[in-house]
């Protein structure tokens, strides 16, 4: 398919070519569903508390004699069937944290960048650089892109420090090197915007994934 190319006024400057299949073979949206509940598991903190019957305040004697009232038998107000009493299963502090192998990680990440390109949600800019950190000009080139006041996430071929002071301050954009990039910070916003040399880097990358699986299937074949 052919991608348009775009400069900072957002005029079209040339095209990519570029197959998704190129990234990822098919797009697994179960795989991808896994991955992104990992990632959010990971960002809960865990640290809620509850009380038991026996943390709470109150007094622990029987409320009223057990037969002869009519009533149902009760024994401490504490208990977690009252209201003030404490919970039955309280909760205790825990850590959500698990990981899925590496591969499927790596593969989720191709997937979901694959899926962005089929659904149109990506755009290419010729080159991101600043001399000095400019907010200003950041968002100018956002807003002739077409990418302003939305969920954005920039991707640049490596850590710029120019690049990262002038777009961390503008709402509701990200910004990460294409190594850090994950299916969840992918498919969280709205649209991607990614340098033609961070594209380059994540289709190298991409590719010596294809050529290591390749490698390993011939490799298990042959010892079969």
């Amino acid at each position: 398919m052919q991608l348009p190319i775009y400069d900072r006024t957002g005029a079209q400057v040339g095209t990519y070519e570029l197959e998704p299949r190129e990234l990822a073979p098919r797009i697994n949206r179960q795989l991808l569903h896994d991955v992104v509940v990992m990632y959010q598991a990971n960002l809960r903190q865990g640290t809620f508390r509850t009380k038991t019957r026996g943390e709470v305040a109150g007094t622990t004697k029987k409320m009223y004699r057990q037969k002869g009232t009519g009533n149902a038998r009760a024994g401490s107000r504490r208990s977690g069937i009252r209201r003030g009493g404490g919970h039955i299963f309280a909760k205790r502090p825990r850590s959500f944290y698990y990981r899925l192998p590496r591969k499927a990680l790596q593969a989720a990440t191709r997937m979901a960048l694959a899926a962005r390109l089929l659904d149109g949600e990506v755009v290419i800019i010729d080159e991101l650089a600043f001399s000095t950190p400019k907010t200003r000009e950041m968002y100018a080139i956002l807003k002739a892109l077409g990418c302003a006041e939305q969920r954005l996430l920039i991707a640049i071929p490596q850590y710029d420090p120019h690049v990262y002071l002038s777009a961390r301050n503008i709402d509701q954009v990200s910004i990460a090197p294409v190594s850090d990039l994950n299916a969840y910070s992918v498919l969280l916003p709205q649209r991607l915007l990614i340098t033609r040399e961070a594209l380059d880097v994540f289709r190298a990358r991409a590719a010596a994934a294809s050529r290591d699986a390749a490698a390993a299937g011939a490799a298990a074949e042959a010892a079969v």
